[in-house]
């Protein structure tokens, strides 16, 4: 059974936690990038699939390459992170089931023989890998900041070369400067997008 966290963690991960635009001249390193990634892998994907794929854009040389494959007003938030987190998905992830999920050996056919689940679910889980790690990151006390306006196609030639992996989304990570925050875009009320049935 889970025990719950207290109100400062959970503010940590949710309440204070804020998607950053300007980054602090403070380094992040490999070693975090590995115990970032350890600390993720332990989330759940559909039967352990573990379709995410990431290159970490680490030294200045490869931000700088990253940011000229975004958009104009995501420049400064690559060049100026610690680090870029390129989170793609493998199409071909059944490939590796037989390692990640040996309970039953039937589990690779359930996708190599079915494309279009195949895609949903390397999407779906990919997407859910990043947001754990971005909840990973936060836990660790690295600040987070989420772009979506990329150019995939070169993104994806650049960094995921064979074909087979796909570009999801970027997350810029490092220590935030609050001088580049926005003022905090409000959140619905449960009763507007949500029923309990």
């Amino acid at each position: 059974m889970n025990k719950p966290l207290d109100d400062a963690a959970l503010d940590t991960l949710f309440r204070d936690a804020r998607s950053q635009n300007k980054w602090l001249d403070k380094p992040v390193s490999e070693q975090s990038l590995r115990d970032l990634f350890d600390l993720m892998k332990w989330a759940p994907t559909s039967a352990n699939s573990f379709p995410i794929r990431i290159v970490f854009a680490h030294s200045q040389a490869e931000k700088d390459r990253l940011a000229t494959m975004v958009l104009e007003s995501n420049i400064e938030k690559v060049k100026g992170a610690a680090a870029v987190a390129i989170m793609g998905y493998d199409t071909q992830f059944f490939d590796h089931l037989p390692d990640l999920f040996p309970h039953d050996p039937t589990a690779r056919s359930w996708f190599s023989d079915a494309p279009d689940l195949a895609e949903a679910t390397a999407f779906r889980n990919s997407s859910l890998q990043g947001a754990y790690l971005m909840m990973a990151a936060r836990s660790m006390g690295l600040d987070c900041g989420p772009l979506s306006g990329f150019d995939m196609d070169a993104v994806d030639a650049a960094y995921f070369p064979g074909g087979t992996i796909k570009c999801n989304f970027l997350c810029a990570l490092g220590y935030g400067d609050p001088e580049g925050l926005f003022d905090r875009s409000p959140r619905p009320d449960f009763d507007k997008f949500c029923t309990v049935l």
